[in-house]
């Protein structure tokens, strides 16, 4: 045998155990298909890939300028009849675009005034419930005047009390709002005094729908029973979800309030029983509720050593709670302004700045000077003003996002010299 012979049968060999071991791996391959495409048709999968269904389609887009809403539902919350949920759908019955949780509604209100007219104004209000594409719901408590003193009941809640019934009809601007859950699988920390529970809600449906699986805590705060919403709900979503961890604290429970029944602290919403609810993890902090809880809570976290990226909140109406990281800077830019002219081009006013004075709606207002306005919160964009030239600054970002080459005149102050188109 030739040396030529010997080298073809080699080659033949090795071809012929290279196509036996590809036809063996052809054969399970094709057995295993076979034996997927059996399993599939027992459980009635489909063999093939498909279109994705009609339900995961681009998510809908925000609308613009306001859209009108009929009220299809209205649920009293509490034992006093104050708070009142309003379930709202569109008029045009088209899908609504999803929120994030926390965010709110801006509404635009035609309220009768005592002269037999209306009066336009606009306010803003917390969405209360997870996101869904046919409805959103509000929960608005009635605004009651405070004790001894000679000041109107709240205008907008109680034109949503006692003027809006179901089938009325709302006009309503798309949710927005920088004050939101993350979607983060950190342990979260929701805290709600009074009112404020409504955006808690929100973002408590959200995370126990979607996040099942995250550690979600919720500190609720009223001064007792007969203040407190949704009781039955929160208790069943407790007993449901083992990660989700109900604390409800009573001020001043009534005779009929009982302890561990009824709540869990005789006491406001503050460090202290935090620190004794709460182990040592790296919670976020999500907060909402009235001035002076606000004003003891925040300063109170971060004294607790809670970074100030892990601490999110929001306060009622115009309040703002100012971090003590930026109050330097506050501080700083107060004492800059002095000296700094302020120019009305409509009005016609050249004005020197007062560093004493709010914002520049306040110091517009007290120069007679008309600017429209909403929620004097940053939110509803009402008081969005052209800025002609010069620069404004911001103590905090305003949940309304304003226009390039605008400013919102009832959360900002002058940075320079400014020209304002009011």
């Amino acid at each position: 045998m030739t040396s030529l012979s010997l080298l073809l049968w080699i080659a033949g060999g090795i071809f012929l155990q290279v196509a036996t071991y590809l036809v063996i791996v052809f054969w399970r391959h094709w057995l295993d298909y076979q034996n997927l495409q059996g399993r599939a048709a027992a459980l009635d999968l489909p063999a093939t890939v498909t279109a994705p269904p009609e339900d995961e389609a681009p998510a809908v887009a925000a609308w613009q300028g306001y859209r009108t809403f009929r009220v299809a539902r209205r649920v009293v919350e509490d034992v006093a009849h104050s708070i009142c949920s309003f379930y709202l759908a569109p008029e045009d019955g088209r899908a609504l675009p999803h929120f994030l949780p926390g965010q709110f509604l801006t509404f635009r209100l035609d309220v009768p005034t005592t002269t037999g007219g209306t009066e336009q104004i606009i306010r803003c209000y917390s969405l209360s419930d997870a996101p869904r594409a046919d409805g959103y719901r509000v929960s608005i408590k009635r605004a009651s005047p405070p004790p001894a003193c000679d000041v109107p009941p709240g205008r907008s809640s109680g034109y949503f009390h006692d003027q809006l019934e179901v089938g009325g009809l709302l006009q309503v601007r798309a949710p927005s709002g920088h004050f939101h859950i993350d979607r983060s699988e950190a342990p979260v920390v929701l805290i709600g005094g009074g009112i404020g529970i409504t955006p808690m809600l929100s973002m408590l449906e959200w995370v126990l729908a979607e996040q099942p699986g995250r550690e979600a805590w919720l500190f609720y705060g009223v001064r007792n029973g007969r203040e407190m919403i949704l009781k039955s709900r929160l208790e069943s979503l407790a007993a449901a979800h083992p990660n989700f961890h109900l604390r409800v604290c009573f001020s001043n429970p009534l005779p009929e309030d009982v302890a561990v029944r009824d709540y869990q602290h005789r006491s406001r919403v503050d460090v202290h029983v935090l620190r004794m609810q709460l182990p040592l993890k790296p919670y976020h902090f999500y907060i909402c509720g009235p001035t002076p809880m606000m004003e003891g809570l925040v300063p109170a976290l971060e004294d607790w050593g809670v970074p100030d990226s892990r601490i999110h909140f929001e306060a009622f109406g115009p309040a703002s709670i100012k971090r003590r990281s930026a109050a330097q800077v506050t501080a700083s830019a107060a004492s800059g302004a002095a000296g700094v002219v302020v120019s009305f081009a409509k009005s016609g006013k050249e004005l020197n700045w007062q560093p004493g004075s709010a914002s520049l709606l306040d110091f517009a207002e007290a120069n007679g000077i008309a600017v429209n306005s909403g929620c004097r919160a940053g939110g509803c964009g009402s008081c969005q003003t052209t800025i002609a030239a010069g620069e404004v600054s911001y103590s905090q970002a305003p949940d309304f996002d304003p226009e390039p080459g605008s400013c919102l005149l009832c959360v900002c102050t002058p940075k320079t010299n400014v020209t304002l188109e009011a």
